[in-house]
């Protein structure tokens, strides 16, 4: 189960760079992505968790109207995390996730249709998306829209434990050309869990004894994303970012990013970003409870906490032929502290914070 947040981090922080510089190229008809191989390896530790592994994509287009798209994605995690360390033995477990798009162009919208698999010795998540751009006015805005349906199975290896959990995420965004060098998007998103929202092998402390975690069958979540994109000119560009989170748990948290890129001749591209994210503790959230309650937590992602993450991206074109391909090679890595200011370790006493870091190699043939 941990390496599901491993995975979406992962992900983020690869498509936030390279979705950035793309847009920052400015605004285009409505076409198919190109046509593209993708291979990736990535490591992350911290926090006692070190999760690695490979990552596959291929796009091909069939014709001027569809593509279609496969990946692969695996961690290998060993998890001794506080956590674990703390209530359980460590373990290594691996995890693998697949996934199937079809792009389909019509008129002025690009309609998208994904499937996505995720499997670990305790936990299986499938998914189904749809998305929908629209360009409006002449190419200068674009509106979309998107749905995701997801069934997660939610098991506790040599316990017999099982539930499920049933999800549904509603998005709406928009892009829009301010200038010939600058954009600005907006994007909102819906999100409704219910099931077993839990994790069997956590415990929570009432008077310092262990206690099985117990939290709400159902979650609303909202989220607002505000993003701007300048070209500073000479192959300078600059961006922002702005996210608030909210949900029916008590949880509220902001995040903020700083980034500039800069290409250095024909051939390379060096990017680099700050982030800031800060965030309130859940209603039920007790480090150690004084009473035992419907609901209680002692998960430290439900906690207050903050962290502040600094990271480097370099891009190599190392080889074009004009009309028929480019290969590209991308090394990123990230820097992140972690800092929580309700949640201690039980071992020391003191309020727990941890140092991780992220590393990318990603190779990248467009034809």
């Amino acid at each position: 189960m941990a390496a599901t947040s491993l995975w979406r981090r992962l992900l983020g922080l690869l498509g936030g760079c390279v979705g950035s510089l793309l847009a920052a190229g400015g605004a285009r008809a409505v076409a198919l992505p190109d046509n593209v191989g993708e291979a990736m390896a990535h490591v992350y530790s911290g926090g006692g968790v070190t999760a690695s592994g490979p990552a596959l994509l291929v796009r091909k287009n069939l014709g001027d109207r569809f593509s279609i798209t496969g990946s692969y994605y695996a961690d290998f995690v060993s998890n001794a995390s506080i956590d674990v360390v703390t209530t359980a033995s460590p373990y290594k477990e691996t995890r693998n996730a697949y996934g199937l798009g079809l792009n389909y162009v019509v008129r002025d919208s690009l309609i998208t249709v994904a499937a996505a698999t995720s499997r670990e010795p305790d936990y299986i998540a499938d998914a189904l998306n749809v998305d929908v751009a629209q360009d409006v006015f002449g190419g200068m805005t674009t509106v979309s829209l998107g749905f995701t349906r997801g069934w997660d199975q939610v098991g506790k290896t040599g316990d017999g434990f099982f539930d499920t959990a049933d999800r549904w995420r509603y998005r709406i965004g928009a892009t829009q050309v301010l200038t010939p060098n600058w954009l600005m998007s907006a994007n909102f998103e819906a999100i409704s869990d219910d099931g077993y929202l839990g994790n069997p092998y956590r415990v929570a402390l009432v008077f310092g004894a262990a206690v099985p975690e117990s939290v709400p069958r159902t979650r609303s979540s909202r989220a607002f994303q505000l993003r701007a994109i300048g070209d500073l000119g000479e192959r300078n560009v600059v961006r922002g970012t702005y996210r608030y989170f909210w949900d029916n748990w008590g949880i509220n948290a902001h995040t903020f990013e700083l980034g500039y890129a800069r290409y250095f001749g024909k051939d390379w591209m060096a990017d680099g970003f700050v982030r800031y994210h800060m965030q309130d503790g859940a209603l039920f959230f007790s480090d150690n409870a004084s009473s035992d309650t419907a609901y209680i937590t002692r998960n430290r992602q439900l906690s207050s906490f903050n962290d502040v993450g600094l990271g480097f991206n370099l891009a190599y074109t190392a080889k074009t032929v004009p009309g028929q391909y480019s290969v590209v090679v991308t090394g990123a890595v990230e820097f992140m502290n972690f800092k929580y200011s309700e949640f201690t370790d039980v071992r020391t006493g003191q309020l727990y914070s941890f140092n991780a870091y992220l590393a990318q190699l990603l190779v990248s043939v467009t034809f």
